[in-house]
Protein backbone atom coordinates (compact mmCIF):
# COMPACT_ATOMS: atom_id res chain seq x y z
CA UNK A 1 0.00 0.00 0.00
CA UNK A 2 1.37 3.52 -0.72
CA UNK A 3 1.23 5.69 1.64
CA UNK A 4 1.17 9.64 0.92
CA UNK A 5 2.28 11.69 3.99
CA UNK A 6 2.97 14.77 4.10
CA UNK A 7 5.52 16.94 5.66
CA UNK A 8 5.81 17.72 9.49
CA UNK A 9 4.16 20.89 10.64
CA UNK A 10 7.84 22.27 11.92
CA UNK A 11 9.19 21.89 8.44
CA UNK A 12 8.36 24.57 5.86
CA UNK A 13 8.32 23.23 2.48
CA UNK A 14 10.36 25.36 0.13
CA UNK A 15 7.57 28.14 -0.45
CA UNK A 16 7.30 28.77 -4.10
CA UNK A 17 5.14 31.47 -6.31
CA UNK A 18 2.44 28.85 -6.44
CA UNK A 19 0.03 30.44 -4.59
CA UNK A 20 1.13 34.14 -4.75
CA UNK A 21 -1.53 36.61 -6.68
CA UNK A 22 -3.95 33.63 -7.15
CA UNK A 23 -7.41 33.07 -7.18
CA UNK A 24 -8.57 30.45 -5.63
CA UNK A 25 -11.63 29.30 -6.90
CA UNK A 26 -12.22 25.38 -7.04
CA UNK A 27 -10.21 22.62 -5.54
CA UNK A 28 -9.34 21.18 -9.04
CA UNK A 29 -6.46 23.81 -9.15
CA UNK A 30 -4.68 22.20 -5.93
CA UNK A 31 -2.12 19.54 -6.05
CA UNK A 32 -0.61 17.32 -3.11
CA UNK A 33 2.39 19.55 -2.95
CA UNK A 34 0.41 22.47 -2.66
CA UNK A 35 -1.42 21.16 0.31
CA UNK A 36 1.90 20.26 1.76
CA UNK A 37 3.15 23.99 1.65
CA UNK A 38 0.04 24.77 2.62
CA UNK A 39 -0.56 22.87 5.61
CA UNK A 40 3.16 23.24 6.73
CA UNK A 41 2.17 27.05 6.68
CA UNK A 42 -1.28 26.34 8.91
CA UNK A 43 0.45 24.74 11.14
CA UNK A 44 3.05 27.81 11.99
CA UNK A 45 -0.33 29.56 12.18
CA UNK A 46 -2.17 27.33 14.93
CA UNK A 47 0.99 27.90 17.18
CA UNK A 48 0.79 31.91 16.90
CA UNK A 49 -2.45 31.53 18.06
CA UNK A 50 -2.23 29.35 20.49
CA UNK A 51 0.50 31.05 21.94
CA UNK A 52 -1.20 34.74 21.74
CA UNK A 53 1.18 35.93 19.40
CA UNK A 54 1.02 39.03 17.50
CA UNK A 55 1.62 39.78 14.40
CA UNK A 56 1.62 42.31 11.96
CA UNK A 57 1.80 39.91 8.64
CA UNK A 58 -0.67 41.43 6.86
CA UNK A 59 0.14 45.04 8.13
CA UNK A 60 -0.96 47.34 6.07
CA UNK A 61 -2.87 45.17 3.63
CA UNK A 62 -6.81 45.60 3.42
CA UNK A 63 -9.41 42.25 2.63
CA UNK A 64 -12.90 42.97 1.50
CA UNK A 65 -15.55 40.35 2.18
CA UNK A 66 -18.10 40.87 0.31
CA UNK A 67 -21.26 38.03 1.73
CA UNK A 68 -24.11 38.05 -0.62
CA UNK A 69 -24.70 35.03 1.21
CA UNK A 70 -25.43 35.05 5.01
CA UNK A 71 -22.35 33.14 6.91
CA UNK A 72 -21.20 32.69 10.71
CA UNK A 73 -17.85 30.58 10.41
CA UNK A 74 -16.30 31.30 6.96
CA UNK A 75 -16.72 34.96 7.60
CA UNK A 76 -16.01 35.13 11.05
CA UNK A 77 -12.88 33.42 10.31
CA UNK A 78 -12.37 35.50 7.39
CA UNK A 79 -12.14 38.42 9.35
CA UNK A 80 -10.32 36.88 12.65
CA UNK A 81 -7.44 35.55 10.39
CA UNK A 82 -6.96 38.86 8.68
CA UNK A 83 -6.71 40.89 12.07
CA UNK A 84 -4.77 38.10 13.87
CA UNK A 85 -2.20 39.15 10.93
CA UNK A 86 -2.48 42.73 11.67
CA UNK A 87 -4.35 42.99 8.45
CA UNK A 88 -7.99 45.10 7.91
CA UNK A 89 -10.97 44.23 6.25
CA UNK A 90 -14.24 45.91 4.30
CA UNK A 91 -16.89 43.70 5.44
CA UNK A 92 -19.57 44.08 3.04
CA UNK A 93 -22.65 41.73 4.12
CA UNK A 94 -25.88 41.88 1.93
CA UNK A 95 -23.75 43.63 -0.79
CA UNK A 96 -27.31 43.87 -3.11
CA UNK A 97 -28.78 46.13 -0.38
CA UNK A 98 -25.96 48.23 0.84
CA UNK A 99 -24.36 48.71 -2.09
CA UNK A 100 -24.92 49.85 -5.64
CA UNK A 101 -26.15 46.71 -6.47
CA UNK A 102 -29.40 47.83 -5.65
CA UNK A 103 -29.35 50.88 -7.75
CA UNK A 104 -28.67 47.86 -10.87
CA UNK A 105 -24.71 47.98 -10.87
CA UNK A 106 -23.71 44.97 -12.44
CA UNK A 107 -21.98 42.42 -10.30
CA UNK A 108 -18.90 42.45 -12.11
CA UNK A 109 -18.72 46.57 -11.13
CA UNK A 110 -19.01 45.99 -7.94
CA UNK A 111 -16.39 43.88 -8.04
CA UNK A 112 -13.92 46.49 -9.96
CA UNK A 113 -14.86 48.98 -7.38
CA UNK A 114 -14.13 46.75 -4.31
CA UNK A 115 -10.89 45.57 -5.98
CA UNK A 116 -10.25 49.63 -5.94
CA UNK A 117 -10.20 49.37 -2.32
CA UNK A 118 -8.34 46.35 -0.90
CA UNK A 119 -5.91 43.79 -2.15
CA UNK A 120 -7.83 40.39 -1.98
CA UNK A 121 -11.47 39.70 -2.16
CA UNK A 122 -13.38 37.13 -0.46
CA UNK A 123 -16.43 36.29 -1.85
CA UNK A 124 -19.87 34.35 -1.20
CA UNK A 125 -22.30 34.30 -3.97
CA UNK A 126 -25.66 32.60 -3.99
CA UNK A 127 -25.32 31.84 -7.90
CA UNK A 128 -22.91 28.57 -9.10
CA UNK A 129 -20.18 30.17 -11.01
CA UNK A 130 -20.05 33.64 -9.45
CA UNK A 131 -16.52 33.50 -8.15
CA UNK A 132 -15.10 32.53 -11.48
CA UNK A 133 -16.76 35.00 -13.07
CA UNK A 134 -15.52 37.87 -9.68
CA UNK A 135 -11.91 36.45 -10.33
CA UNK A 136 -12.51 37.51 -14.55
CA UNK A 137 -13.41 40.84 -13.75
CA UNK A 138 -11.30 41.81 -11.20
CA UNK A 139 -7.81 42.73 -13.01
CA UNK A 140 -5.61 43.18 -10.63
CA UNK A 141 -6.49 41.64 -6.77
CA UNK A 142 -7.32 37.85 -5.99
CA UNK A 143 -10.51 36.23 -5.60
CA UNK A 144 -11.21 33.97 -2.90
CA UNK A 145 -14.30 31.51 -3.41
CA UNK A 146 -16.04 31.77 0.01
CA UNK A 147 -18.57 29.49 -1.35
CA UNK A 148 -20.27 29.67 -4.82
CA UNK A 149 -24.36 28.16 -4.82
CA UNK A 150 -24.36 24.73 -5.07
CA UNK A 151 -20.85 24.58 -6.63
CA UNK A 152 -17.85 24.24 -4.36
CA UNK A 153 -16.49 25.83 -0.85
CA UNK A 154 -12.54 24.98 -1.34
CA UNK A 155 -11.51 26.57 1.77
CA UNK A 156 -14.12 24.61 3.92
CA UNK A 157 -12.01 21.45 1.93
CA UNK A 158 -9.20 23.16 3.03
CA UNK A 159 -9.32 23.17 6.60
CA UNK A 160 -11.55 19.74 6.63
CA UNK A 161 -8.53 18.28 4.86
CA UNK A 162 -5.95 19.62 7.33
CA UNK A 163 -8.59 18.29 10.37
CA UNK A 164 -8.31 14.34 8.65
CA UNK A 165 -4.65 14.64 8.35
CA UNK A 166 -3.99 16.07 11.81
CA UNK A 167 -5.85 12.96 12.64
CA UNK A 168 -4.69 10.55 10.57
CA UNK A 169 -1.25 11.85 9.53
CA UNK A 170 -2.01 11.10 5.63
CA UNK A 171 -4.97 11.76 3.16
CA UNK A 172 -4.73 8.54 1.44
CA UNK A 173 -6.28 5.10 2.36
CA UNK A 174 -9.21 6.74 4.08
CA UNK A 175 -12.67 5.35 4.11
CA UNK A 176 -15.22 8.12 4.64
CA UNK A 177 -19.15 8.79 5.15
CA UNK A 178 -20.78 11.61 3.39
CA UNK A 179 -24.32 11.99 3.97
CA UNK A 180 -27.12 14.42 3.45
CA UNK A 181 -27.42 16.98 0.97
CA UNK A 182 -25.00 15.48 -1.86
CA UNK A 183 -27.35 17.14 -4.70
CA UNK A 184 -26.54 20.78 -3.24
CA UNK A 185 -23.32 20.38 -0.60
CA UNK A 186 -20.79 22.98 -1.84
CA UNK A 187 -18.98 21.41 0.72
CA UNK A 188 -19.59 17.30 -0.33
CA UNK A 189 -18.62 18.16 -3.66
CA UNK A 190 -15.53 19.98 -2.78
CA UNK A 191 -14.12 17.54 -0.14
CA UNK A 192 -14.85 14.60 -3.02
CA UNK A 193 -12.43 16.64 -5.05
CA UNK A 194 -9.96 17.00 -2.50
CA UNK A 195 -9.50 13.33 -1.20
CA UNK A 196 -9.29 12.70 -4.97
CA UNK A 197 -5.32 14.19 -4.96
CA UNK A 198 -4.29 11.07 -2.97
CA UNK A 199 -5.23 7.71 -3.75
CA UNK A 200 -7.03 4.63 -2.10
CA UNK A 201 -9.49 7.11 -0.78
CA UNK A 202 -13.28 5.44 -0.70
CA UNK A 203 -16.32 7.56 0.22
CA UNK A 204 -20.55 6.45 0.51
CA UNK A 205 -22.53 8.25 0.34
CA UNK A 206 -25.56 8.77 1.77
CA UNK A 207 -28.29 10.93 1.06
CA UNK A 208 -32.10 10.75 0.78
CA UNK A 209 -32.95 9.87 -2.93
CA UNK A 210 -33.77 13.07 -4.39
CA UNK A 211 -30.67 14.60 -2.58
CA UNK A 212 -27.90 12.61 -4.50
CA UNK A 213 -25.24 13.49 -6.74
CA UNK A 214 -26.86 14.09 -9.76
CA UNK A 215 -25.85 11.00 -12.13
CA UNK A 216 -23.57 13.55 -14.72
CA UNK A 217 -21.84 14.56 -11.13
CA UNK A 218 -21.63 10.87 -9.88
CA UNK A 219 -19.76 9.85 -13.24
CA UNK A 220 -17.38 12.64 -13.23
CA UNK A 221 -16.36 12.81 -9.97
CA UNK A 222 -15.77 9.27 -10.15
CA UNK A 223 -13.01 8.99 -12.84
CA UNK A 224 -10.88 12.35 -10.71
CA UNK A 225 -9.10 9.10 -8.24
CA UNK A 226 -11.52 8.42 -5.79
CA UNK A 227 -14.23 6.05 -5.16
CA UNK A 228 -17.56 6.70 -4.59
CA UNK A 229 -20.31 3.80 -3.49
CA UNK A 230 -23.65 5.21 -2.49
CA UNK A 231 -25.82 3.66 0.12
CA UNK A 232 -29.20 3.59 0.95
CA UNK A 233 -29.55 3.73 5.12
CA UNK A 234 -27.53 4.02 7.91
CA UNK A 235 -28.01 -0.31 7.91
CA UNK A 236 -25.37 0.08 4.84
CA UNK A 237 -22.76 2.10 6.86
CA UNK A 238 -19.33 0.38 6.10
CA UNK A 239 -17.98 -0.03 10.14
CA UNK A 240 -14.47 0.52 8.95
CA UNK A 241 -15.13 4.68 8.06
CA UNK A 242 -12.49 6.73 9.22
CA UNK A 243 -14.99 9.26 9.18
CA UNK A 244 -18.34 10.34 8.83
CA UNK A 245 -19.07 14.30 7.51
CA UNK A 246 -22.53 15.32 8.10
CA UNK A 247 -24.15 17.94 6.57
CA UNK A 248 -27.62 19.39 6.75
CA UNK A 249 -30.36 19.87 3.75
CA UNK A 250 -30.51 23.22 2.59
CA UNK A 251 -33.74 25.03 3.08
CA UNK A 252 -32.17 27.92 0.94
CA UNK A 253 -31.93 25.79 -2.11
CA UNK A 254 -35.48 24.53 -2.33
CA UNK A 255 -38.16 26.05 -4.29
CA UNK A 256 -41.22 25.61 -1.79
CA UNK A 257 -41.14 24.87 2.10
CA UNK A 258 -42.98 21.73 1.42
CA UNK A 259 -40.53 20.61 -1.15
CA UNK A 260 -37.72 21.06 1.76
CA UNK A 261 -39.66 19.58 4.67
CA UNK A 262 -39.97 16.41 2.01
CA UNK A 263 -36.15 16.09 2.10
CA UNK A 264 -35.88 16.97 5.76
CA UNK A 265 -38.44 13.42 6.41
CA UNK A 266 -35.82 11.62 4.92
CA UNK A 267 -32.60 13.04 6.53
CA UNK A 268 -30.65 11.06 8.83
CA UNK A 269 -29.21 12.55 12.50
CA UNK A 270 -26.36 11.65 14.37
CA UNK A 271 -27.44 10.06 17.73
CA UNK A 272 -25.26 8.62 20.86
CA UNK A 273 -27.32 5.42 19.38
CA UNK A 274 -26.12 5.57 15.81
CA UNK A 275 -22.39 6.10 16.70
CA UNK A 276 -22.81 3.29 18.97
CA UNK A 277 -23.71 0.73 16.54
CA UNK A 278 -22.22 1.84 13.42
CA UNK A 279 -18.86 4.15 14.35
CA UNK A 280 -15.37 2.72 15.40
CA UNK A 281 -14.05 4.11 18.34
CA UNK A 282 -11.06 6.18 16.61
CA UNK A 283 -13.11 7.61 13.33
CA UNK A 284 -14.38 11.22 13.54
CA UNK A 285 -17.60 13.16 13.22
CA UNK A 286 -17.45 16.09 11.24
CA UNK A 287 -19.61 18.79 10.04
CA UNK A 288 -19.21 22.07 8.19
CA UNK A 289 -22.23 23.79 9.82
CA UNK A 290 -24.68 25.11 10.36
CA UNK A 291 -26.10 21.78 12.59
CA UNK A 292 -29.60 22.09 11.53
CA UNK A 293 -31.48 18.36 11.76
CA UNK A 294 -27.83 16.99 11.20
CA UNK A 295 -26.31 15.98 14.53
CA UNK A 296 -27.81 15.63 18.55
CA UNK A 297 -26.25 17.93 21.24
CA UNK A 298 -26.14 14.91 23.08
CA UNK A 299 -23.17 13.65 20.86
CA UNK A 300 -21.36 16.94 21.62
CA UNK A 301 -19.18 15.44 24.19
CA UNK A 302 -18.10 12.63 22.39
CA UNK A 303 -14.61 12.03 21.93
CA UNK A 304 -14.51 11.78 18.25
CA UNK A 305 -17.19 14.84 17.65
CA UNK A 306 -14.82 17.23 16.15
CA UNK A 307 -17.11 19.61 14.70
CA UNK A 308 -17.16 22.45 17.33
CA UNK A 309 -13.65 21.78 18.49
CA UNK A 310 -10.82 21.13 16.12
CA UNK A 311 -12.55 21.37 12.53
CA UNK A 312 -14.25 25.12 13.30
CA UNK A 313 -10.78 26.04 15.04
CA UNK A 314 -8.87 24.81 11.66
CA UNK A 315 -10.82 27.18 9.82
CA UNK A 316 -9.11 29.90 11.08
CA UNK A 317 -5.53 28.59 10.97
CA UNK A 318 -5.96 27.51 6.90
CA UNK A 319 -7.42 31.22 6.15
CA UNK A 320 -4.39 33.18 7.56
CA UNK A 321 -2.11 30.30 6.19
CA UNK A 322 -3.85 30.47 2.87
CA UNK A 323 -3.96 34.75 3.07
CA UNK A 324 -0.58 34.77 3.72
CA UNK A 325 0.59 32.86 1.16
CA UNK A 326 -1.75 34.17 -1.70
CA UNK A 327 -0.07 37.97 -0.43
CA UNK A 328 3.23 36.13 -0.52
CA UNK A 329 4.27 36.77 3.05
CA UNK A 330 5.81 33.60 3.76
Amino acid sequence: MTQVTLETHNKIAAITSDFKGKDIISLDQFSAEDLQTLFAVTGKMKQLVLNHESSQLLAGYMVSLLFFEPSSRTFGSFASAVKRLGGQTLDIQNPEIVTSTSKGESFEDTIRVFEAYSDVIVLRHRTSGAAKQAAKAAQFVPVINAGDGTNEHPTQTLLDLYTLYEQFGRLDSLNGLLVGDAYNSRTIHSLIRGLSLFPNNTLYLLSPVQLRLTRGDFARLSTQGVKLIEISSEKDIPRECHFWYWTRVQQERFASPDEYHSAVQNSLIVTPHLLHDYAKQDMILMDPLPRVGTIDPAVDGDERAVYLKSQIRNGLYTRMALLALILGKV
